[in-house]
Order: C-alpha cells, then structure tokens, then sequence
C-alpha cells in the first residue's frame, strides 16, 4: 500500500499517467470518424481529447469537496492539465498547418480574392471561434508553465493560487470554442450543411456535469461555512 501510495505521489508516474489517458482518448475519438480525411479526422481528435482531459481537471477540485477520499486526485491537476494543454496545441498545429496552411489571414476568416488581389472577410464566425481558441492557448500556456512547484515557491503561494484560479476563465473559453464549432459553425445556408456531429449532446452533458458538480461543491463549502460560522 505504501509503494502505490508513494507512486501515486511521484510526478514522474502521474505525467506518464496523463499521457496514456491523453493518447487514449486521441485514439478513440480519432476511430469514431474513419471517413474523415486524417486531417479533419485527428485534428478534432485531439481538440475533443483535450476538451475532455480539461473537464476533468475543472471536475477534480469540487468532487474533492463533497467526497472527502477524491482530495487523492488533486495531486493529478497539474499533469492532467499540462497534457490536457498539450493535446489542444496539437489541435491547434492541425489547423494552422493543415487547415489555413500557413496562412495566418485565413486563420481570422479572410480569403485571398483574386480579382480584388487582396483578401477579404469571408467566414466572420470562423474568425471569431479561432480567435477565442487562441485565448484559451494563451491561458492554457500561462497555467502549464506555471503548474510546478518553482512556480509556486517563486511567486508566493498567494499569487500562484490567483494565476491558477484563470482555470475557469480557461474552461470558459474551450466551452466557448467548442460549442460555436459543434453547433454553429456549419448553419451558413450558403453551403450544404452536413450531418450533426455525434459528440454534440456527449459535449452538452459533459458541460453540464462540470457545472453541476462545481454548484455542488460550492452549496456544500457555504453551508459547512454558515454550520461552523453558528458555533
């Protein structure tokens, strides 16, 4: 019990943990759409991968509240969401080299029109939804580098805890992105609309299960304090 207890609590041994479930659930959710093209396929593979790998990490935290035993896992936080970031910059890499091919106006929703030889808005909501990925990177670079213990002892534990609290603002910003491309994106009714992804309602449940379980939490941590504040 002592050596898996200490395993547990070795960094080394959670990192190769987060990266077997990380790779898992790429390869999984890249086996659910063999007639995609492999970039299309694996570039949303690892963007819901890492949609996933997130929600868990934004789950952790308020089940450690309301179960006492699930405090084992916060110890898992940190690699879970370094990999979980990880996945989304691969994601990211996909649609920067696969999708817009480099070029960094498509990327906004621009299209080079050869008539007028410069380019022109084309897809404002596709400019948009890549905007707030981008943020969500830019948080989810923020919080990886930050996710050691230098960090912590470097910046106080005070300031670490507030840099580490834009988790949420993080969360926000991938449920953000993700929905506009699940159920918005593809509406345009200048172009055939295809099927509805399959991992439409799986999002709206997994979004809602944080939500719930986050409310949960919170319920409980006021009441313990309303309890304790009557003594």
């Amino acid at each position: 019990m002592e050596l898996r207890l200490s395993r547990l609590n070795d960094w080394k041994f959670r990192h190769l943990g987060a990266l077997a479930l990380t790779a898992a659930l790429v390869w999984a959710f890249g086996m659910l759409r063999p007639e995609w093209s492999p970039m299309h396929r694996w570039n949303r593979a690892f963007g819901d991968a890492s949609f996933l790998v997130i929600a868990l990490v934004m789950l952790i935290g308020p089940v450690s509240r309301i179960w006492r035993k699930g405090s084992r896992l916060l110890a898992w936080r940190r690699e879970l969401g370094v990999w979980g970031f990880l996945a989304g910059l691969v994601h990211a890499g996909f649609i920067l080299f696969g999708w817009v091919q480099l070029e960094w106006p498509r990327l906004f929703g621009f299209e080079f029109h050869p008539g007028l030889g410069y380019y022109v808005m084309f897809d404002k909501g596709f400019g948009l939804g890549n905007v707030i990925g981008i943020l969500a990177l830019v948080y989810g670079l923020g919080l990886s580098l930050t996710s050691n213990d230098f960090s912590q002892r470097l910046m106080g534990m005070s300031v670490w805890k507030y840099l580490q609290q834009g988790a949420y603002i993080l969360w926000a910003l991938i449920v953000a992105h993700t929905a506009y491309f699940l159920f918005m994106h593809f509406l345009d009714f200048h172009r055939q609309t295809p099927e509805p992804n399959m991992l439409r309602w799986p999002f709206v449940i997994v979004v809602g299960l944080v939500l719930a379980v986050q409310t949960a939490a919170s319920v409980r941590t006021w009441r313990l304090q309303q309890s304790s504040s009557r003594i």
